[in-house]
């Protein structure tokens, strides 16, 4: 019988060596949210990890922004005009190829409730481009390897509306992921969290190589063990809005293997509190405030 070299064994994903501090949506509260000046922001003010969350173009491109539309409150048309309140979801990413999404202006408009936001002209990246220019600047800096936390907005009710289904959203996620890592260690720093337990699974199913977060606010019912019954299997990273996290939830998440990321935590007293409970890090709208959890 001719030699039969055993399969290689999958390298497993990488977590942090440190409090992983992570920049919320890059670095909302200091540059505009899910724009380059933003990641790059949060590069350069200490983030472990860029948070981040991705939509779909009708050109099937991975698109950075919170929602799958155009938010009048972030966004100015292609010339410039702003978008009345309320047509926001008349401009869905979903249905634009992104030549066209990347015409528009969501950097210029100063976000409600970040005073200190500094609104610089931006259109929304492809995550593509961002992967690649966070890899090159963390290398030109002497940094260590990013950490990548990728959120699929997808809800139910916009199913085929706003964004394809979760099984062909999450495969292209994948997809575009493993484009811009050409020997596999990005993936393994990379994350994708939701609230929609459907991509996490879908996910798991193709093997992503990387880590998997449940996303859990405040309204839901239930604790730790209901919401890990539900996803049905035990996520890497639990990651619930921070009035949710208490000791016993700290304590329940390591007696099951998952680390604990709350989300989004901006005092920098609750900060320390998260970490003297043992949350594994945190997701911050000001990075350059929990420098101090990593570096201490």
């Amino acid at each position: 019988m001719p030699f039969q070299p055993e399969p290689a064994t999958p390298t497993p994903a990488q977590a942090p060596p440190v409090f992983d501090l992570q920049g919320h949506r890059g670095a909302r509260g200091a540059r505009p949210e899910n724009t380059w000046p933003a990641f790059r922001h949060a590069l350069r003010a200490g983030a472990v990890t860029l948070e981040m969350d991705a939509a779909v173009t009708a050109d099937s491109q991975i698109v950075l922004s919170h929602e799958p539309w155009m938010n009048p409150a972030l966004c100015r048309r292609p010339n410039g005009a702003a978008i009345p309140e309320g047509e926001g979801k008349k401009h869905a990413l979903f249905e634009m190829d992104y030549r066209e999404i990347a015409r528009y202006n969501c950097g210029s408009l100063r976000a409600p409730g970040f005073p200190e936001q500094r609104p610089l002209a931006a259109p929304k990246p492809r995550l593509a481009d961002v992967l690649r220019q966070a890899e090159a600047l963390a290398a030109a800096m002497g940094r260590p390897p990013l950490f990548y936390n990728i959120e699929t907005k997808t809800r139910p009710a916009w199913d085929g509306r706003f964004h394809p289904d979760p099984e062909t959203f999450t495969r292209r996620l994948v997809e575009t992921i493993a484009e811009a890592d050409p020997d596999g260690s990005l993936t393994r720093r990379a994350m994708i969290q939701s609230f929609d337990a459907r991509t996490l699974r879908a996910a798991r199913r193709m093997g992503f190589g990387g880590r998997l977060a449940l996303l859990v606010g405040q309204e839901r019912e239930g604790a730790l063990p209901d919401h890990v019954e539900a996803l049905g299997f035990a996520p890497d990273v639990y990651s619930p809005h921070h009035a949710r996290v208490d000791e016993a939830t700290v304590e329940e998440a390591t007696r099951r293997g998952i680390e604990v990321v709350p989300w989004t935590v901006n005092d920098p007293a609750r900060m320390r509190a998260l970490k003297a409970l043992g949350a594994s890090g945190l997701i911050t709208d000001h990075p350059a405030r929990g420098r101090f959890l990593v570096e201490e």
